[in-house]
């Protein structure tokens, strides 16, 4: 249909009404995020603290606190279960529009091969149990489910259609926002090896290429069936890109290989102990002159309390088991650990693209360790090393 968002190769085609629900389930979502959730912060911010202040004589700064008092309230009560609900509205649509018409989608998987980039899988592969025990962000069967068809593609399909209803802004918007970082903080940087780990279906892999084409570019995912809809979806927009099963963990890519090694909101999908391997991983393949960027969303020490108790919600209510946890880590220390040398890493946020341009956010392009505060709605955090 022409008016689908993010048109490629692989888009499942939509019936009128599937488009008309789709349209009322991204309706529903911009209420919430946009009007609801303004109201739940003006309580927060106007009633709760005030009132906790006044009865204790001090202030309500400690997130564990803030759940406690704000969850007995039915504003927030009805916030949060109305979140819930849309969340699982979106993936029931999306859902029924792919199982619909996945045969289809399996074979036009097929037909878009232009033999540009690669894609090879591991059928002994193991899915590491922090992706196969959870529907992450309760998307149903998770990455990795196969279905019942051979080479299958539907989980691709079902979290492509879920990202296009979920974001407001453009296509692979984190990728264009970690380019924007390095364009803005390393100009005359032109890496010729890139590395794109926890791709899922592509998207941002996809804006690297373009960005960078001279470029070779590799892609790892655990998760066949999103690596399966990646390569033909890259296939059907030209973009030669390699895309291989692996756990960013351990990959098979020798020493000092890629110029650039970079993740989009990879780090809150995986464990302590996965991250810390991952980071040491990143450094390992990294060239000696090579940058690593890895981006999530900012650290609970870049955002004030009630911000905090949002991010949370994630991990309270949204299948997201290591999204708080992640928030605390020392992320630097985790980089000093991995082999990169104190004045060559730091943490720092970077500007948010939106489709009509990237928001003038006042986003220092300096390194820095957790400055200033930065609404994490304008704003990605980022780890950055130099090897």
């Amino acid at each position: 249909m022409s008016n689908q968002p993010f048109q490629h190769g692989m888009t499942p085609h939509l019936t009128h009404d599937e488009i008309a629900r789709e349209h009322a389930v991204r309706a529903m979502r911009f209420h919430l995020y946009g009007q609801v959730s303004k109201g739940t912060r003006a309580y927060f911010g106007n009633v709760v603290a005030p009132e906790f202040e006044k009865a204790q004589k001090r202030k309500l700064e400690d997130r564990a606190e803030v759940r406690k008092v704000m969850e007995g309230k039915t504003y927030t009560k009805f916030h949060l279960s109305l979140q819930r609900s849309v969340q699982e509205v979106m993936w029931n649509t999306v859902v029924e529009n792919v199982e619909r018409q996945l045969p289809e989608l399996n074979q036009r998987a097929k037909d878009c091969e232009r033999n540009l980039g690669s894609l090879k899988l591991d059928p002994t592969f193991e899915i590491p149990r922090y992706v196969a025990n959870i529907d992450i962000h309760c998307m149903p069967g998770g990455y990795g489910n196969e279905g019942d068809l051979a080479d299958s593609v539907a989980a691709g399909a079902i979290y492509d259609r879920g990202i296009s209803m979920y974001q407001q802004a453009a296509e692979g918007e984190l990728g264009l926002s970690v380019i924007r970082y390095l364009q803005q903080n390393f100009p005359t940087f032109k890496p010729a090896k890139i590395l794109d780990m926890g791709c899922t279906v592509g998207m941002s892999t996809v804006r690297y290429a373009e960005t960078f084409p001279d470029a070779e570019i590799h892609a790892i995912d655990v998760a066949a069936p999103c690596l399966r809809y990646g390569h033909a979806r890259a296939e059907s927009k030209g973009q030669a890109v390699h895309f291989s099963q692996q756990n960013a963990e351990c990959t098979n890519f020798a020493d000092n290989t890629f110029d650039l090694v970079v993740s989009t909101i990879l780090a809150h999908e995986t464990s302590t102990h996965a991250w810390h391997n991952i980071i040491k991983e990143s450094y390992r393949v990294l060239k000696p002159g090579g940058v690593m960027v890895h981006a999530d969303l900012p650290q609970f020490v870049d955002v004030d309390v009630y911000t905090q108790f949002l991010f949370g919600n994630e991990t309270k209510f949204n299948n997201e088991p290591f999204w708080s946890t992640f928030r605390t880590i020392d992320l630097k220390k985790a980089m000093l650990d991995a082999g990169f040398a104190d004045d060559k890493c730091f943490l720092d946020l970077a500007e948010r693209h939106d489709p009509g341009g990237f928001r003038n956010t006042k986003v220092s392009t300096a390194a820095r360790t957790h400055g200033g505060k930065t609404p994490p709605a304008f704003g990605w955090g980022v780890q950055v090393g130099l090897k």
